[in-house]
């Protein structure tokens, strides 16, 4: 019977951290999921299942300052894409507003939320609208990057642990 439960305890362990891997990269997609933390949470939760044996902690390590790395990366990109295209903190404030309310319309809205909200944001600070299209335009293409650099980091992080478990 103790080895059914373990078998059982093993089985749902490998689900959960499976399943938080997959939620971990939609959430580098979508925002309102911390994917990359939860992408760390699963390799953490495989290699504790394991005992450390297969992957320890210099590679736990490293896996969790690329964590660190992502969440900086999406800062940075959005900020960034913004004020290389004249965008003040309204205009950055209103491209996170508008990512967030994007969310709720698919992808599209995923591009076009920040867009429409840096926009928005610019025109409140009294710019003119050619501004305001230049500043959410330079919020979009800092979305953009930094949800390409957080995937591109998640697929780093889950290959490295992989190479590490098998080899």
């Amino acid at each position: 019977m103790d080895a059914v439960l373990q078998n059982l305890g093993t089985i749902i362990g490998w689900i959960v951290a499976v399943l938080l891997i997959l939620i971990g990269f939609a959430g580098a997609i979508l925002p309102a999921l911390p994917g990359i933390p939860l992408i760390l949470v699963g390799l953490i939760l495989l290699a504790w299942m394991d005992g450390f044996v297969q992957v320890g902690s210099g590679v736990l390590i490293g896996l969790t300052l690329l964590t660190l790395l992502s969440i900086a990366v999406d800062f940075i990109a959005t900020a960034e894409g913004a004020r290389r295209f004249g965008a003040g903190r309204a205009a950055i404030l209103g491209a996170t507003v508008g990512l967030v309310v994007g969310i709720f319309f698919g992808p599209l809205g995923i591009l076009l939320g920040p867009f429409v909200g840096a926009a928005v944001g610019h025109s409140l600070g009294k710019a003119n609208f050619e501004d305001s299209m230049r500043a959410g335009v330079g919020a979009s293409i800092g979305v953009l990057v930094g949800t390409v650099a957080k995937v591109v980091i998640g697929v780093i992080m889950v290959v490295w642990f992989a190479l590490v478990w098998w080899f």
